[in-house]
C-alpha cells in the first residue's frame, strides 16, 4: 500500500517513513529499510529535544501522531537493531538496542520492555541462551501486565524455541501449557494466536515418543492455523509438516514441503537459527543425494575451519552430516576426520553455551562418524553422554530419526552398560514399532520411472479434484503441482490430464 503513494508524500513524514521502514525490514528489504529511516532522521532535532521541533510543516514536515513523532528517535533505533539481527550483526544489535532503551523515557514501561527484548534477541543470536530466557520472560511478563495478552501468547513459541534450544523440553512444553490457560480466559481475538502453541506442543510430543497426544494437537493447529493472524504461520507450519514427513521416511515430500516453507516464507524476529536450505541438505542426505548436499555446502562457502557462531550452529552440524556421508560413499579417511574435528569444536562451543539440545544432537552425530570408521568404542561413549543428557527430558526422535545405524549401535548399548539399558530398551521399542515398510512396487514400464511424489500427484489426477485442490490436499504450492504435473505429462509423453490419467491406467501405473 505505501508503495503505491508517491515518494515525496511519504519523505515529509518521518513517522510513516519509520514504520514504513520497519515494513520494509519485515520483507527483507534491508537496503531500503535503511533509507527510510534517514528519510525520517534528517528531520529530528539535532539535539535530541524533540519538543523544539514544530507542529505545522513549515519546513516541509508534516506530523499527524505527535505522541509517535515524539518518540521517533527511539522507534529508529529499534529499527536499526532488527535490520542489525536480520544480518546476524550481533554488536549491532546490542549497540541500537542499548541506545533505544537510553531513547526511550522511564513511564513508557512497553518501549523500555521492547527495547530491552530486542537486548535478549542479540543473546540469543550470540547463543547465550539463559540470558535470552530471562529476558523473553520479563517482556512476556510485563507486556501481560500491560494488558496485551494477544503478544504474550503470540510470542510464547519464541520462549518455548529457546527452552527447546537449551534442552528443557518439559519447561517447554508446561510454557505453551500456561499459554494456553491465558488464551482460554481472554476475548476471542486471542484465539487468532493460538495456533502455534498447539503446533509447538505436538512437535514435543512427536520428539518425546507420544504420538496420540502429537496427533491431537496437530488436528487443533491446523484447525486453528486456517484463522491464524501471525505472518509466520504458513511457513512455521510447512517446516513442521516436512519434519514429520521426513521422520516417516517421505522425503520427497518433505522437500516438497520445505520448497513451500521458503516459498511463504516471512522475516519475524527471532533469529533464524535452522535456514530452510539447511534443512533440505539434511533430507538430501538422507536421500543419499549426495552432490546435492555438497553443492549446498559449496552455495553457503561452509568450511570446517570457519569460525562457528550460533547462527551458523546448525549449519555447521549438517556439513558433519554430509561429511560422514561422503566418507560411507568414497572411504576417504580425510572426510570423517574433518567430520570428527569439526563436531568436537561444535560441541565445545555448544557445553560451554550450554546448549544442551545442540549438545545431544552433536554427541549422537559423533557416535555415528566414530562407528562409521569403525571405532565402536569412541562411538558408544559418545552416545552413553547422549542418552545421559536426553534421559530426563524424554528425547526420543533425535536418535530413533537416525535410523538403522543408531539403532546398530543401541543394540551394543543395551548389551555393554547396566545403567542406560531401561532407556535403551524404551527407543529400540520404538524402533521395532516403526511400520514395516511398504513392499516394493512393480518396476515401472518407463524409462524415466515416476518419482513417489509424482504417483501421489497421478493418482489425485484421477480424482475430481482441481489443481488447487490437489495442491491443498498434499499442502504445497500451486507452482510445486505445476512442475509435478510438468514431469508427469514428460514422462508418459502426453501433454493433457485426460491423456495422463489413460496413459497411466494403460500401463498400470494406477
Amino acid at each position: 500500500w505505501v508503495k503505491k503513494l508517491p515518494d515525496e508524500l511519504i519523505r515529509t513524514r518521518p513517522v510513516l517513513s519509520t514504520q514504513y521502514a520497519w515494513a520494509l525490514w519485515l520483507s527483507g528489504e534491508l537496503e531500503a529499510s535503511e533509507a527510510r529511516l534517514r528519510d525520517a532522521e534528517r528531520w529530528l532535532d539535532p539535539t535530541g529535544d524533540m519538543s523544539a521541533r514544530p507542529e505545522g510543516s513549515s519546513d516541509g514536515m508534516v506530523v499527524v501522531d505527535k505522541e509517535r513523532f515524539r518518540t521517533l528517535p527511539a522507534s529508529i533505533a529499534l529499527t536499526r537493531a532488527y535490520n542489525a539481527l536480520a544480518q546476524g550483526d550481533v554488536s549491532s544489535v546490542v549497540k541500537y538496542a542499548q541506545l533505544a532503551l537510553k531513547l526511550t523515557p522511564d513511564e513508557d514501561h512497553l518501549g523500555r520492555a521492547n527495547a530491552t527484548v530486542t537486548l535478549g534477541l542479540a543473546c540469543w543470536a550470540s547463543g547465550d541462551l539463559e540470558a535470552a530466557q530471562r529476558a523473553m520472560a520479563d517482556w512476556i511478563d510485563s507486556t501481560r501486565k500491560a494488558g496485551n495478552i494477544v503478544s504474550v501468547v503470540a510470542c510464547t513459541f519464541g520462549l518455548a524455541d529457546i527452552m527447546v534450544a537449551r534442552g528443557r523440553l518439559h519447561e517447554a512444553v508446561r510454557a505453551y501449557e500456561r499459554s494456553l490457560r491465558l488464551a482460554s480466559e481472554h476475548e476471542k481475538n486471542v484465539q487468532r494466536v493460538i495456533a502455534h502453541s498447539h503446533l509447538g506442543l505436538a512437535m514435543l510430543y512427536h520428539e518425546m515418543g507420544d504420538q496420540e497426544a502429537a496427533a491431537q494437537r496437530l488436528l487443533k493447529s491446523e484447525e486453528l492455523g486456517q484463522r491464524s493472524t501471525l505472518p509466520d504461520w504458513p511457513s512455521r507450519w510447512c517446516v513442521a509438516q516436512a519434519q514429520l514427513k521426513e521422520a516417516g521416511g517421505d522425503l520427497e515430500a518433505a522437500l516438497d514441503l520445505l520448497d513451500e516453507a521458503k516459498r511463504v516464507y516471512v522475516r519475524v524476529a527471532v533469529p533464524d537459527i535452522r535456514p530452510i536450505e539447511a534443512l533440505k541438505a539434511r533430507v538430501y542426505v538422507r536421500q543419499g543425494e549426495l552432490p546435492k548436499a555438497l553443492a549446498w555446502a559449496r552455495e553457503r562457502g561452509l568450511s570446517v575451519d570457519d569460525e562457528l557462531s550460533y547462527l551458523g550452529e546448525f549449519e555447521h552440524i549438517i556439513l558433519a552430516r554430509v561429511l560422514i556421508a561422503e566418507y560411507k560413499s568414497d572411504r576417504a579417511e580425510r572426510s570423517v576426520l574433518q567430520a570428527i574435528g569439526l563436531l568436537e569444536r561444535l560441541l565445545k562451543a555448544a557445553e560451554e553455551g550450554r546448549r544442551m539440545g545442540s549438545v545431544i544432537d552433536i554427541l549422537a552425530l559423533r557416535a555415528l562418524a566414530h562407528q562409521a570408521r569403525g571405532d565402536i568404542p569412541l562411538a558408544l561413549a559418545a552416545l552413553e553422554r547422549a542418552l545421559t543428557l536426553a534421559e530426563p527430558e524424554g528425547y526420543v526422535r533425535i536418535f530413533v530419526d537416525e535410523g538403522p545405524p543408531m539403532e546398530a549401535l543401541l543394540k551394543k548399548m543395551r548389551l555393554e552398560d547396566v545403567r542406560m539399558r531401561k532407556y535403551v530398551y524404551k527407543l529400540l521399542a520404538v524402533f521395532s514399532d516403526k511400520e514395516s515398510p511398504p513392499p516394493s512396487p512393480s518396476p515401472q514400464p518407463l524409462i524415466d520411472p515416476l518419482s513417489k511424489r509424482e504417483c501421489e500427484v497421478l493418482k489425485l489426477l484421477t480424482t475430481e479434484l482441481s489443481g488447487p485442490e490437489i495442491a491443498k490436499e498434499l499442502m504445497v504450492s500451486m507452482n510445486t503441482i505445476r512442475t509435478h504435473t510438468k514431469n508427469i505429462y514428460a514422462k508418459l509423453g502426453v501433454n493433457s490430464r485426460r491423456d495422463a490419467v489413460r496413459q497411466a491406467k494403460e500401463l498400470k501405473l494406477i
